[in-house]
């Protein structure tokens, strides 16, 4: 008997690999000859360059780079051969601003350039970028400064301080002083919203709200990113205005597929495919997924939904465990062979979150989970 664990962590409680360890044991307690194979999975957010370090043996390296207003921060990023694993929140992300610090106006992903540019003079060629929980509203133009693109105003000069504020001065931009190697690299982008460059649905309407931006600001940032998107179109012939995704992360979404030919991609199905999830599923009775909150979300194209698609195709059973379930319409369509609480009575949340508490909840669950099911009736296999 095969079972495979492909959880994401419980946000704030337990890594991956805390809810595999504490499925495992549950597992281990019903079929101790049971083969368990438990990979670390993650949807393009928190956790994503560990889950895929881990499963192409890989290494986290450490560098110094700019924050999102421009001061030394050490960032961590994992290589695993000529692949380089990158969160831009690492270096760019709004987490690393106090509430009054949060400017879109001011903020940049220049940090996110350098440690494109800290892992390409490392050997990396291939690069699975995250680019959820961003400060910033520039279009990526602060990386791409920092990756040897020149952008210049009305009067020729060039600007040297990308940032969303200086998206509206853009006129020119110059890409004769991009290494060759910048421009042979290949970029994979986990990109899980639809959000278009600019206009009433982009991304300063969209996102720049929660990043401290005003009213005024929004519509100022949007303006910004409508001229920008006209000098783009202008140097490549590329409209990013109706591309789905070119609005994600501030803009940068566009950025990386004008500037660097990206692929955006669902972040779930990046990792999959990094960590090679099709050929570890192969041949497993079942598989067991999860997350902190099981909800209307999840069918939206979360850890547990991508696990789930992937399963189908090779006809194995998924079960879904979470931290917190509440059931609906789309959930319930999704498919699962089973959706299961890790909670059988309301606790205060402050003990819901304990570790050992949660761990302990993941193990008796997978545990009441492993004495239930029926092995002996697989699923038909089912293809797009």
């Amino acid at each position: 008997m095969k079972i495979v664990i492909a959880s994401d962590s419980f946000k704030g409680s337990l890594s991956s690999t805390e809810v595999a360890q504490a499925a495992t044991r549950g597992i281990k307690s019903v079929y101790p000859d049971c083969e368990v194979v438990a990979v670390n999975v993650a949807d393009g957010g928190e956790g994503t360059v560990e889950a895929i370090v881990e499963a192409l043996g890989g290494e986290i390296v450490t560098t110094i780079v700019s924050d999102p207003l421009g001061r030394p921060i050490q960032v961590r990023y994992g290589i695993a051969g000529e692949k380089a694993i990158i969160e831009m929140a690492a270096a760019s992300g709004l987490p690393l601003l106090l509430p009054e610090e949060r400017n879109p106006w001011l903020t940049s992903t220049y940090g996110t350039g350098e440690m494109i540019m800290d892992a390409i003079r490392r050997g990396c060629r291939q690069f699975l970028v995250g680019i959820g929980g961003s400060a910033t509203n520039d279009a990526g133009t602060g990386m791409l400064q920092a990756l040897g693109f020149k952008f210049y105003d009305f009067n020729g000069k060039e600007i040297t301080d990308c940032r969303g504020g200086r998206l509206h001065d853009i006129a020119d931009l110059d890409d004769s002083f991009v290494p060759k190697v910048v421009r042979e690299a290949q970029f994979i982008v986990a990109c899980d919203v639809d959000t278009p460059f600019c206009g009433p649905e982009g991304a300063a309407p969209v996102f720049a709200p929660q990043k401290g931006a005003d009213a005024e600001m929004v519509n100022k940032l949007d303006i910004g990113m409508a001229s920008f998107a006209k000098v783009i179109e202008a140097k490549y012939g590329i409209s990013v205005v109706p591309m789905a995704g070119a609005g994600a992360a501030g803009g940068m979404g566009g950025g990386f597929r004008a500037f660097l030919n990206a692929i955006l991609q669902r972040g779930i199905e990046m990792v999959l495919d990094a960590i090679r999830f099709d050929q570890t599923i192969q041949g497993a009775d079942l598989i067991i997924t999860g997350e902190g909150k099981i909800d209307f979300q999840t069918a939206k194209g979360k850890t547990a939904a991508g696990v789930l698609a992937r399963a189908k195709k090779q006809g194995i059973p998924v079960v879904a465990i979470g931290g917190c379930v509440e059931m609906c319409d789309s959930v319930e369509q999704m498919g699962f062979a089973g959706i299961y609480p890790i909670l059988e009575e309301k606790v205060p949340l402050e003990v819901a979150m304990r570790p050992d508490f949660a761990a302990r909840n993941v193990e008796q669950t997978v545990k009441k989970i492993c004495i239930c099911h029926n092995f002996s009736v697989p699923l038909q296999a089912q293809t797009k």
